[in-house]
């Protein structure tokens, strides 16, 4: 052996790789190199060298490809309608299970309310002594039917437990043995779950009453300091025909650039705690007023206000005939700046007879200021102006006999004593006043 090898192979080495060079020159028969002429895009002549390696590699991949599609298109042609078969039985075989499932739970729910009963049956049996001989009879009737009721459903629980025709899923008992413990340990999951959830919920309606406790003491302390803010123009909101909840209500629904949207009111249903529909009420009252104190115009239209003339019948300084004086007149030097007491819109620039100059505002909730004798309008119509914005300088146009500003409050376009509005600014006394009233 040793001998054949040394004569024909110089190594053992060369033995082994023999037959792989042997295989590489019949490839190289099939398969030679090939030297290749092309003509590129450019019209240029491209030689390309194929190797025999390439085109064996080209090959093998050729028939790897072949041969996968052939036995993937064998697998698909035959094992397809294994397939959609199975997954039609297990369809049927889910539809059968969830309907024995649903058979088995009206049983069992009977089963157990026929065993309630009967247990209430001997119980009244038992410890009643003073039932007469009729109350008797009948209760062991209807102890006899329950009993008769029970071993019927019994029946039909055992043929659904042991009869494979009418439950093909529990076939042994094992088989039913494993679904009871899944069925137990399920459970006794979901018995933890509630425990904690029922902790949880414990914790959650301890912080809800602590909650709305905070909110509702918050509301009722800030609605009290609106009230206390706004008490000097309560009787003016009453003698307009404005309740507290009417204008809180009006407020909510009111929408502009300064207050923002309009607010829907809370609402709960009402099988809810009475307690949240309260809060709801008190929020919605609290929002309401905040909302209403950012709007009405509350404040002086002057800085250092004195009036010299205020609301009310008095002698006309002009025609010295008794006269309505529908605003009030702050005292002021020409070139006296007026202020916005709130934000609003201007809806009026321009003359007015009698008036003069006139600036008029629309604040919202039908409430509009309105700015008289003018000497220069600082503002344009449709122009919105923020609280304490110059709108205007205090002049003597119009009907006038010095210098001052005519300021009138209008709810719904009907003036009213703007006094309370001016937050308390008092009247000049009658031994001060300036010997020449300015009228309007």
């Amino acid at each position: 052996m040793l001998h054949f090898i040394t004569r024909y192979y110089s190594s053992l080495a060369s033995l082994l790789w023999a037959p792989f060079r042997g295989f590489w020159r019949l490839v190289r028969r099939l398969l030679p190199d090939q030297d290749v002429t092309a003509i590129s895009s450019g019209g240029n002549l491209d030689y390309y060298h194929i190797s025999t390696f390439y085109r064996f590699f080209k090959l093998c991949a050729k028939i790897a490809l072949v041969t996968w599609a052939a036995w993937s298109t064998y697998v698909f042609v035959y094992h397809r309608p294994m397939l959609d078969r199975r997954t039609r039985q297990l369809a049927e075989a889910r539809a059968q299970h969830a309907q024995h499932m649903s058979d088995l739970k009206v049983f069992f729910s009977r089963y157990s309310e026929l065993h309630r009963e009967m247990n209430s049956i001997d119980d009244q049996m038992i410890n009643n002594a003073n039932l007469s001989k009729n109350d008797q009879e009948g209760l062991l009737r209807r102890r006899v039917n329950t009993w008769s009721q029970i071993e019927m459903l019994a029946t039909r629980l055992n043929n659904m437990f042991t009869n494979d025709n009418y439950l093909p899923e529990f076939t042994k008992h094992s088989d039913l043995a494993i679904e009871y413990e899944l069925t137990r340990e399920e459970n006794r999951q979901l018995r933890a779950a509630n425990r904690t959830l029922e902790e949880t919920m414990l914790i959650i309606a301890d912080a809800n009453n602590q909650i709305v406790e905070r909110v509702t003491n918050l509301a009722t302390t800030n609605t009290n300091d609106l009230r206390q803010n706004m008490r000097r123009i309560s009787s003016s909101l009453t003698s307009l025909g404005l309740s507290e909840q009417a204008l809180a209500t009006r407020a909510l629904r009111f929408s502009d650039s300064v207050v923002g949207a309009a607010i829907n009111p809370l609402v709960f249903d009402a099988k809810a705690d009475p307690k949240y529909r309260e809060l709801a009420e008190k929020i919605d009252l609290w929002q309401g007023l905040a909302r209403a104190r950012a709007i009405l115009p509350i404040g002086a239209p002057v800085q250092n206000a004195r009036i010299t003339s205020p609301y009310g019948s008095r002698t006309h300084p002009i025609d010295g005939e008794p006269a309505m004086h529908r605003g009030i007149d702050f005292a002021g030097a020409i070139g006296t700046p007026l202020l916005a007491v709130s934000p609003g819109r201007v809806v009026f620039t321009g003359e007015r007879t009698g008036y003069g100059k006139t600036v008029e505002l629309d604040h919202g909730l039908g409430f509009t200021t309105l700015y008289a004798h003018l000497s220069r309008i600082s503002v344009e119509r449709g122009e919105n102006v923020k609280a304490r914005q110059v709108v205007g300088l205090a002049g003597n146009t119009g009907r006038s006999t010095a210098p001052h500003l005519h300021y009138e409050i209008r709810f719904n376009g009907r003036p009213f004593n703007p006094y309370n509005f001016v937050m308390g600014v008092p009247p000049m006394p009658a031994a001060t006043t300036a010997p020449a009233t300015p009228q309007r």
